[in-house]
């Protein structure tokens, strides 16, 4: 049955072809035929689960699952303007360090699409690590030698990943204030026992003493829907405003950031526009196109709302407060730090040796065509103070409140 659900979908997609995996796990993968590296989605036996490569392959929507032996379908749709990147073509490098070198250097080089925006020289880069590989090296040493070229891009989306170990890049945060206290804001404010807040999936919410709401929402894995959005909304109605606190959310589905944007517009709304790679020359993109965001038909938000952020806001996370942001002016108020970044939609492909990497792939840019690729600067910067904290109040929930009674 598993094979001919495989099949089934590469009757939908010729650009997939399965092959199988030998591994513990049995994984079936469904891999681009010009481009065998590049892995488009997998089937784990271990946990009856096709899985997409949502950030791997962002063309694809969810297309198929397994839930007890029973195959649900439930969508398969490809962009057309996102296949030129599905299958690219690659030449062929030894499995050895020199040659797992080369084939991650050149990855990046044609396919990574930040490098004119921030200034890389990877040509330049290309010698100053070229030298660092040499035959006799290990497996570890090589790993640590990939990732520390991979640092130079600064992109959190960017990952090399061997069987054990997989490379971050966290600077994009850890250089900035945190601007959050998770202690404090259950202490003090949603409540430390669940019967002080409600929760509706992955939201937390709760309507505070001076009539204000409150939503936490500290990961767009998880999953939110409509009906737990009409819950909640439904709940906060009367109150005078509303606070959306993102901070720290470290982004997850782009579906869950457009199912939660569309309760706040009452018209269809530009938000921003992306593009993709066109042929390996670094300025090789397509042209832009528009990405909007649809009201929803049930529920919607029609009073203030004050968007709380931090660095730690990133991927999902920052596209949701650009979607926010392109609403209505003055409803939606950003408040705190800068967001994180990552507006690279993400693509995997995979080296010689089996280990794969994940890179920016498609630039995506605000409603005027700007990049926030380094992130969103808020409205209104606030900063935790220390003081606050020695009081135990978290200075941007306070800010907000101010925002939200004026």
């Amino acid at each position: 049955m598993k094979q001919a659900i495989i099949r089934n979908i590469c009757d939908r997609h010729p650009e997939a072809t399965p092959t199988q995996r030998i591994t513990e796990n049995k994984v079936v993968a469904l891999r681009c035929h010009k481009q065998p590296g590049v892995v488009i989605a997998r089937f784990s036996a271990k946990d009856k689960t096709l899985r997409r490569q949502t950030n791997g392959h962002p063309g694809i929507e969810p297309g198929w699952r397994f839930a007890k032996n029973k195959i649900i379908q439930i969508l398969c749709i490809i962009c057309c303007f996102i296949l030129p990147i599905g299958c690219i073509g690659e030449d062929k490098y030894a499995d050895d360090p020199m040659g797992n070198f080369e084939q991650l250097w050149k990855i990046i080089d044609e396919h990574y699409c930040f490098l004119d925006e921030k200034g890389i020289d990877w040509d330049a880069v290309h010698t100053q690590y070229r030298k660092m590989i040499i035959p006799q090296m290990t497996h570890e040493d090589l790993f640590t030698k990939l990732s520390e070229m991979l640092a130079v891009l600064k992109d959190g989306h960017v990952n090399l990943s061997s069987s054990s170990r997989t490379s971050f890049y966290d600077a994009y945060y850890q250089d900035y204030p945190w601007n959050f206290r998770e202690d404090i804001l259950y202490q003090h404010y949603l409540g430390k026992a669940s019967s002080d807040y409600r929760t509706a999936a992955g939201l937390k919410y709760k309507i505070f003493d001076n009539n204000i709401g409150y939503i936490r929402y500290g990961s767009f894995n998880s999953g939110v829907g409509n009906g737990n959005l009409d819950e909640a909304l439904s709940y906060l109605s009367v109150c005078n405003g509303l606070i959306i606190d993102v901070r720290d959310n470290g982004g997850g589905e782009l579906t869950n950031s457009t199912r939660i944007a569309a309760r706040f517009t009452n018209e269809k709304v530009l938000t921003g526009y992306i593009r993709h790679k066109t042929g390996p020359g670094h300025s090789d993109f397509s042209e832009p196109k528009p990405i909007y965001l649809e009201p929803s038909n049930s529920i919607r938000w029609q009073k203030k709302v004050v968007l709380l952020t931090n660095r730690r806001c990133y991927s999902a996370t920052n596209d949701f407060v650009n979607a926010m942001r392109s609403i209505e002016s003055g409803k939606i108020i950003q408040l705190g730090d800068r967001t994180g970044g990552g507006s690279g939609l993400p693509f995997s492909s995979e080296l010689p040796n089996g280990w794969s990497i994940r890179f920016s792939a498609c630039p995506h840019y605000d409603k005027n065509m700007q990049s926030i690729e380094d992130g969103i600067a808020p409205h209104i910067t606030v900063h935790m103070l220390p003081e606050d904290e020695l009081k135990n109040k978290d200075t941007l929930i306070e800010e907000a409140f101010k925002v939200l009674s004026q």
